[in-house]
């Protein structure tokens, strides 16, 4: 096409980038790649192929770890790790800085590179992947340098285990790396079998840097290599990014092991356009949502939901919109929509499109390359919420949609899924966008933009789209434990005996659901004993059907969320009035149930710690990021939901208290399992919640074997998070059962806590009683 016939036609004329410098890097490797361990690399093996999607040619020869290379790898990370931790924040700072830099000197390699492996558009790699990979390094420098002052009392994990996925090859190495070496930790990375070039690219800056041998270490190969880099017992925390089947699968595997894990997995965004909406400024933003990437992204705004009233007209124009789109060589800087990944991820996408029966298939008239993993960027309309392909992540670009009449019912549309990592609201009425946006089962939340991101506020989802965050404070926070180590859990058995009742007047404990007092479904009870053998009463044994009603007054209270910290602090203070008013009957009563003397002093601590969260109900605040584009980002607070918890055996009282406490604070709803030793104290303190304005449901108590009831709040699908702090180990078993629905779970991995201290109260608690949900807003100019 001549300069004269691109002027009379307006039609974009070809582009191209040149992909010598980047082809002439594989050329000099051999075109065969080993692994990086130690700062060293690995003889070669050619094992399996690294190919170009847009036209199937092999770019390089890869090497498959073997058990004996992960070992390797793992055991350079830890000889590496009190060097690189002993540098202190400013040496690691220095570290970072300079790879940042390095980025940004090779930054055009890096872009044609990873085009070149994934088949993504050379803009999008060049203006988006490789920019926001040079910010995370940046700003993990920074965090690196005020780590000491900003998170006093918080150390490395040791060695991380970091695997992820094929979709933003390098981005995603950037999420994971820098607030991991940031934070202490050194690394082994397993990049996609299918995308693993710009990691080894990254692993010669890691040279140039100069960073010590080990700390950095990446392995390739397939779903094996990660699989045992996940079980290794040299991981301390294990990083994923990838499908929610595989998240679950690694949730089990690591299960009770002890590992940090975070975990960010799939979904099925709604993109919500209100009638009010600018419908061309909306389109814009769904092609960058749906066909960004080639839909190849897990927070793809991938499920339209347009208001009724402008429906026919939104998609005419969409459509119209869609065969404007242009399909090509991803090096061609005109192209709109790249490859598709691999041949396999090809056959999933059209497998899903073509047995789908309902709706209206429309597929752009855009003429498809005669070579390479294409796909039309397609749309169906007319399908309903519950249709397979409005639940299942397609991972293409493909747009499912359907409409809604009011915002209620785009609400309840948006949310009717599995999962929950973004969302997307057009609006020109504000009230409308600020109503909705806390409404939306999402972690992130965009309002009239799409798919922005930075390394200073946190990503990340809820539901089975995973938990924890990358980026912020909360994905810095997440590569650090308490400092110190705390003491084996040491098992705590009731009394046993065979005296007489300390009281002749019988007072049976009944179960506390819905803010009455219940008898246990399956009837029985046990004795509980004094020190010395005496009968000090009965408690019930609740079963599984007593968790099933329990959790559904919990589910009931849901408007506790969304009631003030104000009025959750007064009540808070409420309760711990109460309990000061019946001071000595409770110290009592936990002397008579533990033996010891300090009876006082356990309720003058859970009295305190009730102010302690009375405090903290409307003080523990979210954060507005500072991000370098033209909007801001909300970081807002949110509860987790239903929290169900097994209290600390030792202080039937402090324990309970301290765990209602937060919990209550941030807006939760708990389904509490007293101590199961010494479960009277706990019952008796349901009769204050009785006469302290607590709604029923708030606050749900049980008593009995944790051992059974652990696993049916771990297995229960409408439990949000999962807490043990019993003195019986029952991490491994709660937090297999999480893997169901991918619930949070917070357990003591066998280790004690001491509840008088300062680890008995404070942010861990506020922390794991809360989501960060990050509402992004278009401000300023």
């Amino acid at each position: 096409m001549t300069v004269k016939e691109i002027f009379d036609t307006m039609d974009y004329g070809p582009a191209p980038e040149s992909a010598g410098d980047a082809l002439a890097w594989i050329v000099d490797q051999g075109s065969r790649f080993g692994m990086y361990i130690n700062g060293d690399w690995t003889a070669a093996r050619g094992e399996f192929h690294s190919r170009n999607p847009a036209n199937g040619e092999t770019l390089a020869d890869l090497t498959q770890a073997i058990p004996s290379e992960i070992d390797d790898a793992v055991a350079a990370a830890r000889a590496a790790q009190p060097g690189w931790a002993g540098l202190g924040g400013h040496g690691r700072a220095r570290y970072l800085y300079a790879i940042a830099r390095l980025l940004q000197k090779h930054s055009r390699l890096f872009a044609v590179l990873e085009t070149l492996d994934n088949g993504k558009p050379i803009r999008e790699s060049r203006d988006i992947d490789i920019p926001l990979a040079q910010r995370h390094f940046y700003y993990h420098a920074g965090m690196a340098q005020l780590m000491a002052a900003e998170l006093p009392g918080r150390e490395a994990h040791g060695v991380c285990g970091q695997i992820i996925p094929w979709n933003f090859p390098l981005l995603m190495l950037a999420w994971k790396i820098a607030p991991a070496l940031a934070a202490g930790n050194t690394v082994v990375l397993k990049p996609a079998e299918y995308t693993s070039l710009t990691a080894l690219l990254f692993a010669d800056i890691c040279t140039q840097a100069g960073l010590p041998r080990g700390v950095v270490n990446i392995v390739t190969g397939d779903g094996e290599v990660g699989e045992a880099l996940v079980s290794h017992p040299g991981i301390d925390k294990v990083a994923f990014t990838g499908s929610t089947p595989v998240g679950r699968a690694i949730r089990t595997a690591t299960a009770g092991s002890g590992k940090a894990l975070t975990l960010e997995l799939g979904g099925k965004s709604p993109y919500i356009v209100f009638e009010d909406a600018d419908i061309d400024s909306a389109i814009e933003g769904l092609v960058d949502a749906i066909w960004f990437n080639q839909g190849q992204v897990c927070c793809a705004g991938s499920r339209l939901i347009v208001q009724e009233g402008i429906a026919e007209t939104f998609h005419s124009r969409l459509r119209a919109r869609m065969d404007k789109l242009r399909m090509g060589n991803p090096l061609d800087k005109c192209i709109d929509v790249g490859a598709i990944v691999d041949p396999v991820q090809l056959q999933t996408i059209s497998k899903m499109v073509d047995s789908n029966t309902s709706g209206e298939i429309y597929r752009a008239n855009v003429e498809l390359p005669s070579e390479g993993c294409f796909y039309p960027p397609t749309l169906i309309t007319g399908l309903h919420p519950s249709d397979a392909l409005m639940q299942d992540e397609i991972f293409g670009p493909v747009l499912v949609g359907t409409t809604f009449r009011t915002p209620e019912e785009a609400v309840q549309i948006a949310n009717n899924t599995r999962y929950g990592l973004a969302a997307t609201l057009w609006s020109e009425n504000i009230n409308v966008a600020l109503d909705i946006a806390p409404k939306l089962a999402a972690g992130v939340v965009w309002i009239n933009g799409t798919n922005m991101f930075d390394a200073a506020a946190g990503f990340g989802g809820v539901r089975e789209s995973g938990f924890g965050r990358e980026g912020g404070w909360e994905g810095m926070s997440a590569y650090t434990r308490p400092g110190g180590k705390a003491d084996k859990l040491e098992e705590v058995i009731a009394f046993k005996g065979d005296a007489g009742p300390s009281d002749p007047l019988d007072r049976t404990a009944k179960l506390y659901v819905g803010g009455k007092q219940a008898r246990p479904d399956g009837g029985y009870s046990r004795g509980v004993h004094g020190p010395e053998g005496a009968l000090l009463g009965h408690v019930s044994l609740a079963n599984r059907k007593d968790v099933r009603n329990a959790v559904e007054a919990a589910k009931g209270a849901a408007s506790w969320g969304a009631t003030t910290g104000h009025l959750r602090a007064q009540i808070l203070y409420y309760i711990a009035e109460n309990l000061s008013a019946r001071a000595d009957e409770f110290a009592n009563r936990i002397e008579a149930l533990t033996g010891r003397k300090d009876g006082a002093r356990e309720v003058q601590a859970a009295i305190s710690r009730l102010f302690t969260y009375g405090a903290w109900a409307d003080k523990f605040d979210g954060q507005v990021h500072n991000v370098p584009i033209r909007a801001v980002a909300l970081a807002m607070r949110e509860p987790v939901g239903v929290i169900g918890a097994l209290c600390d055996d030792a202080q039937p009282l402090l324990g309970l208290v301290s765990v209602i406490g937060p919990a209550m604070a941030m807006g939760n709803r708990t389904v509490m399992v007293a101590s199961e030793a010494f479960p009277l104290a706990a019952t008796d303190f349901y009769q204050i919640l009785e006469t302290s304005d607590v709604p029923g449901g708030v606050v749900n108590i049980l008593t009995g074997s944790h051992g059974e009831l652990a696993k049916t709040l771990a297995d229960h699908m409408d439990v949000d998070a999962v807490w043990s702090f019993s003195s019986s180990d029952l991490s491994g078993a709660i937090e297999r059962g999480a893997a169901a629905n991918l619930k949070r779970t917070w357990v003591n991995n066998g280790r004690k806590r001491d509840w008088f201290g300062a680890e008995g109260e404070g942010r861990a608690f506020l922390d794991a009683a809360t989501e960060v949900k990050n509402i992004w807003v278009p401000y300023g100019a």
